[in-house]
């Protein structure tokens, strides 16, 4: 009779064990997959941290050159102004002849500085001292 009680209460133990085991493994594999799932949720978040400083460092830069290209295009702008100026400023002090050579200049070379004649430029400033007088003189 004690040998059986001994194997029904070592039967009883055993089981205890079993289910004991059971219960470990089962809350080691919750425990896995909660940490696995916590570690894809960290990981989530360094990337979306690592992404947004990547984004902030891409503004950042875009943002400067923007700023520069507004700069250059402040300083094209304020040159080509210049360049007109001076442009109608030369039409003005030109000769009727030297407008005359100029535009067929144009017309057969297609561009102001031709090869077989001199460039417009040197046109103006033979003109200098005599629109001078003549300023100087009305």
């Amino acid at each position: 009779m004690r040998e059986k009680g001994l194997s029904v209460a070592g039967a009883a133990a055993r089981g205890q064990d079993a289910r004991a085991l059971k219960l470990l493994f089962w809350e080691l594999e919750k425990h896995l997959k909660s940490s696995s799932g916590a570690s894809v949720v960290a990981i989530d978040n360094k990337i979306e941290q690592a992404m947004d400083l990547v984004k902030s460092h891409l503004m950042y830069a875009v943002r400067e050159e923007v700023e520069v290209l507004k700069e250059q295009i402040k300083e094209l702008m304020e040159r080509n102004n210049q360049l007109e100026q001076e442009n109608n400023l030369l039409k003005t002090l030109a000769s009727p002849e030297q407008m005359a050579q100029f535009q067929a200049q144009v017309q057969t070379s297609g561009s102001p500085t031709g090869a077989t004649q001199p460039p417009v430029p040197s046109g103006p400033t033979q003109v200098l001292p005599s629109t001078q007088n003549s300023g100087t003189s009305a």
